[in-house]
C-alpha cells in the first residue's frame, strides 16, 4: 500500500520533503537546548527521501514506464549514467554506497548525542564515523577498478511519469460507449493518428489555435471554448511539445526560424552521450590514484588531528582545539597536495573534470573550518551579521552556533 502510494504520488512527495528540509535549514539551531530534535527531523527526513528514491527507482525499473515528454527531451546526465550502471551492476556497490549516504545523513546527529557524553567521547565518534566513511569510498574506489568517485555515489531521483490528463475521463467513455471508435470521441476530438503528427506539429508551430484543437470544428460558445484552450495549455509541456491525451507520447515543437542552428545543436550527440557507462571514468594509476586516495583520507588526517591536538582540559578545551593551526594545515595541505597529484592530460574525461571542479568549491568549507574559522572568518561573519535584518541576522547566528561547536556541521 505504502508502496504504491509513494509511487503514484512521487511529486507532492518530493514536495513534501522539500518542505520540511527548507524548515530544518531555517531553524538550524533556535532552540539550543532542542537541537538534537531538530537535527532528527532533518535526518529523518534525508533517511525517508532515500527510501523513496529506491521505491520509485524500483518501480520504473519493473514497469519500464516511458519518461514524460518533459524528461524524454532531456536525457540522463553522465554523473546518473554512471552511478546507475554501478548500482545495478553491483550489488556490493550498491550495499556500501547506502552505508556511505546513511552515515553522511546521521553524522551530525551522532555527533550532537555523543557530545552529551563529553569531548572525549565526541570525538572519539567524529573519527570513528570519518573511518567509516573514508573505508566506504576506498572500497568504492576498488569496486569500480580504480575509478575516481563521484558525489553522490548513488544516482539521483528519477520521477515515475504521470498518467496523461483526461485518461480516467477516456476510460469511463469506453465503458458508457462500447461500440465507439477509439479515434473518434463525442466532443468532436480526434486522436492522433501517426500520419497526422507532422500536420499537428505544424499547426502548433504556427500558434493556430483552432488547429491546435486537433481537427476544424464549428463555433462553439465562449465557456467551451475557454475550456478548450485550457487543455490545449495542460497538453503543452515545458518546451511547447504536444502531448497526445490518449497515447501519452509527444510531438516536439518546431524551432523559430531564426533558431535553426541551435535547435539542430541541442539535438546532437556528444562523445559522452555515445560512451558506455564505465568509460565515462577512466581508471587511475599511479599519481593520479595517489591523488584520488589522499583526497579520500584528508577528512579523516584533520578530524584526527583535531581528536588528537592536547588541550589544558578546562572549560575551554575545545575551543583551544579549534584555534590550533596543525590539524587545519594538515586537512588543507592534504587537499592541495591531492590537486596538486590528479590527473590533468588530454586523456582527462569531462565527468572527471566535473568532479574535480566540484570538489574545487567544495573546499570553501575549510574556510569555516577549524583555526582559520576561529582567527579569520569568524570577525567577518559577525560584522557581516550586525549589518543584516534581525530575521536574516538570527538565522546566521543560529549557523554560527553549529559551526562553532560541531565538526559534521561544516563537513563536505
Amino acid at each position: 500500500m505504502y508502496d504504491d502510494f509513494i509511487t503514484k504520488n512521487a511529486h507532492q512527495v518530493s514536495q513534501i520533503e522539500s518542505t520540511l528540509r527548507s524548515l530544518t535549514y531555517i531553524i538550524p539551531g533556535r532552540f539550543r537546548d532542542a537541537e538534537i530534535a531538530s537535527e532528527s527531523i532533518h535526518s529523518g527526513v534525508q533517511l525517508l527521501s532515500l527510501y523513496h528514491d529506491t521505491l520509485l527507482r524500483r518501480a520504473q525499473k519493473l514497469t519500464r514506464l516511458p519518461l514524460p515528454p518533459s524528461l524524454a527531451a532531456h536525457p540522463p546526465s553522465p554523473r546518473s549514467r554512471y552511478t546507475r550502471f554501478w548500482t545495478l551492476r553491483s550489488a556490493l556497490y550498491r550495499r556500501v554506497a547506502y552505508v556511505l549516504q546513511v552515515v553522511q545523513y546521521v553524522e551530525l546527529l551522532c555527533e550532537m548525542a555523543a557530545k552529551r557524553r563529553g569531548e572525549r567521547a565526541r570525538w572519539r565518534v567524529v573519527v570513528l564515523l570519518e573511518a567509516v566513511k573514508a573505508a566506504c569510498r576506498l572500497l568504492l574506489m576498488r569496486i569500480t577498478r580504480s575509478r575516481p568517485l563521484v558525489t553522490p555515489v548513488l544516482p539521483e531521483r528519477e520521477p515515475i511519469p504521470e498518467e496523461p490528463p483526461g485518461e480516467e475521463e477516456e476510460e469511463e467513455r469506453d465503458d458508457a460507449e462500447p461500440g465507439e471508435d477509439d479515434e473518434d470521441r463525442g466532443d468532436g476530438r480526434r486522436t492522433i493518428a501517426n500520419g497526422d503528427a507532422e500536420s499537428v506539429a505544424a499547426s502548433y508551430a504556427n500558434g493556430s489555435a483552432e488547429d491546435g484543437n486537433l481537427h476544424k470544428c464549428s463555433p462553439s460558445p465562449s465557456s467551451p471554448q475557454q475550456q478548450q484552450q485550457q487543455q490545449q495549455q495542460k497538453q503543452l509541456g515545458p518546451n511547447g511539445e504536444w502531448t497526445m491525451s490518449r497515447t501519452g507520447m509527444s510531438l516536439p515543437s518546431l524551432p523559430a526560424p531564426g533558431d535553426t542552428g541551435g535547435y539542430l545543436l541541442s539535438r546532437v550527440l556528444t562523445a559522452d552521450d555515445i560512451k558506455p557507462a564505465p568509460k565515462l571514468l577512466n581508471r587511475l594509476h599511479g599519481q593520479a590514484q595517489a591523488a584520488e586516495v589522499l583526497h579520500i583520507l584528508a577528512p579523516l588526517i584533520f578530524a584526527t588531528a583535531l581528536a588528537l591536538t592536547q588541550t589544558n582540559n578546562k572549560g575551554d578545551g575545545d575551543r583551544a582545539r579549534r584555534r590550533a593551526w596543525l590539524p587545519w594545515l594538515l586537512g588543507v595541505g592534504a587537499e592541495l597536495a591531492a590537486r596538486q597529484l590528479r590527473d590533468r592530460g588530454l586523456r582527462t574525461t569531462p565527468l572527471e573534470r566535473e568532479e574535480w571542479s566540484r570538489r574545487g568549491w567544495a573546499m570553501g568549507w575549510w574556510a569555516l573550518r577549524g583555526a582559520f574559522y576561529e582567527h579569520v572568518t569568524k570577525g567577518i561573519v559577525e560584522g557581516v551579521r550586525r549589518r543584516m535584518p534581525g530575521l536574516l541576522a538570527g538565522i546566521l547566528e543560529d549557523y554560527e552556533y553549529l559551526w562553532e561547536n560541531y565538526y559534521f556541521s561544516t563537513s563536505s
